[in-house]
């Protein structure tokens, strides 16, 4: 992962070979292992299926790839997600698509039980977060940026922020960007991940959402933001990130 001094300094894609809150992206599974005493866990909490893939997907590749526990969280189902299907029909297709694009990275998933398009930020919402991340125990998170102009992509964001805060800050918290400049608003990274060498494997998971019509989206929104911030960072394609500065203090 390049971060920001690393961009000022001219660092290029080189330098994506660093790391993502202490775990190298590009080591070997046993490399990684040795350095570090055992594989670390990651959860990206995406508010619906497909969030995760679109917005962390090639991030999620190579983490999995370097021997680490890769986990999708998914908020919601997806329920309101199909035009003319109810909810229980269209929540049934996207845990199936989900399903094959977590296959397709090789990582397990997560559903929680909030609802598509009706997402609560309140006190038994806050809790289930909580018990979430304290019997997950990750290492690392990655979440959705809370300013956003989809109300259940910020529910999200809030609801990870006040859990991180509630367990005592034991994990390094970043947030990702979704379709920046209609949805993440005022979003500036920190740390940029070349994402060259597994583009193709994100862009066939992100295809699993069928119901979604996701081509015309990875063309309008997904490959543009991807080579945006590939330029950003001297490489291909990139996912950009923002560590939470509060994480420097405590990890």
């Amino acid at each position: 992962m390049i971060t920001r001094r690393d961009m000022l300094k001219g660092a290029g894609a080189a330098a994506a070979a660093t790391i993502l809150g202490g775990i190298p992206l590009t080591a070997a599974a046993n490399d990684n292992a040795a350095a570090y005493g055992g594989k670390r866990k990651i959860l990206v909490i995406g508010a619906h299926p497909d969030d995760p893939e679109t917005c962390a997907g090639g991030t999620m590749c190579l983490l999995k790839q370097a021997g680490n526990e890769v986990v999708s969280v998914y908020l919601t189902r997806g329920e309101a997600g199909i035009e003319g299907m109810s909810h229980d029909q269209a929540a049934a297709v996207r845990v199936v698509e989900s399903d094959n694009a977590c296959r397709v990275m090789g990582i397990r998933h997560i559903f929680m039980n909030q609802v598509d398009g009706n997402t609560e930020v309140n006190l038994a919402r806050y809790k289930e977060m909580r018990e979430l991340l304290e019997q997950e125990k990750p290492d690392v998170v990655i979440t959705h940026w809370p300013i956003d102009s989809h109300r259940d992509h910020a529910a999200c964001g809030l609801l990870v922020l006040d859990a991180w805060r509630r367990v005592g800050r034991t994990f390094r918290l970043y947030y990702m960007e979704a379709m920046s400049g209609t949805q993440s608003q005022m979003f500036t990274p920190t740390h940029w991940v070349n994402i060259d060498p597994v583009v193709e494997i994100k862009h066939k998971a992100c295809l699993c959402h069928v119901s979604q019509g996701m081509q015309p989206l990875l063309d309008d929104w997904h490959i543009p933001m991807e080579k945006f911030r590939g330029l950003e960072c001297r490489c291909g394609a990139a996912e950009a990130f923002a560590l939470h500065t509060e994480a420097l203090k405590s990890l």
